[in-house]
């Protein structure tokens, strides 16, 4: 008896071929629109480690991942912002659906993905592989303006962070505050605010990780100031 092989790529049909450009999901079942064939896979939830640059991300990131090693995978975004991916559409899609697609591909592993980046759900939510997700979980690392600049202005050279770029980034900083849950690293020490955010994800990663979690209930107790 034969059976039909699953491609790692969740956009290409493991039984014809054809790579769709929009997939089709029901729940965690994919659907190929040009054959027909069915398959299930790990619909896993996605949790984006979001936040101005300086914020904290890349700090909490590496011990992030020691303390969840086994449950999640880690990933700084930036590792693939070269090449065509370094595209100038507005909200970066290639580079965004390179990624999903990546997380995807590694949830089918049976553990989800934290991804660390600069990102807005207005980014994520729009795209054609936003499917392969359960939910995708936002959270906020911030910090007060006045510390983000002096943070950025200490940063080296080649990482060409002028004052336009600065300020524009001290826009975000308070832009993305109203729009996920956050948390503030202006006066935090570091291990309180990985502590903040592994017990973030822990909260949300569900019992069972291969059955495709469903919502869930968002804790607004996050939000918040650490000592």
């Amino acid at each position: 008896m034969s059976t039909v092989p699953v491609a790692l790529d969740l956009r290409i049909c493991p039984a014809c071929g054809d790579r769709a450009s929009c997939p089709q999901a029901d729940g965690d079942i994919l659907r190929c629109a040009e054959c027909g064939h069915r398959w299930p896979f790990r619909r896993l939830p996605l949790f984006a480690l979001t936040g101005p640059s300086a914020g904290g991300k890349s700090t909490v990131g590496p011990k992030l991942a020691q303390r969840l090693a086994g449950e999640a995978v880690v990933l700084e975004q930036d590792v693939l912002w070269t090449g065509a991916l370094r595209d100038d559409v507005p909200g970066n899609p290639a580079f965004r659906g390179a990624w999903l697609r990546m997380a995807a591909m590694l949830h089918q592993n049976g553990r989800p993905v934290v991804l660390c980046g600069t990102v807005a759900p207005q980014e994520l939510e729009p795209l054609p592989e936003r499917v392969f997700f359960s939910e995708v979980h936002y959270l906020a690392l911030v910090a007060d303006n006045d510390t983000l600049r002096r943070r950025l202005r200490a940063r080296p050279a080649w990482r060409e962070w002028d004052e336009p770029r600065i300020e524009e980034m001290l826009e975000f900083n308070l832009w993305i505050r109203g729009q996920v849950e956050s948390i503030d690293t202006t006066d935090a020490r570091v291990d309180d605010v990985v502590t903040a955010v592994e017990k973030w994800v822990r909260a949300r990663i569900g019992p069972d990780l291969g059955s495709g979690l469903g919502p869930v209930r968002h804790d607004s107790s996050v939000r918040r100031r650490l000592p």
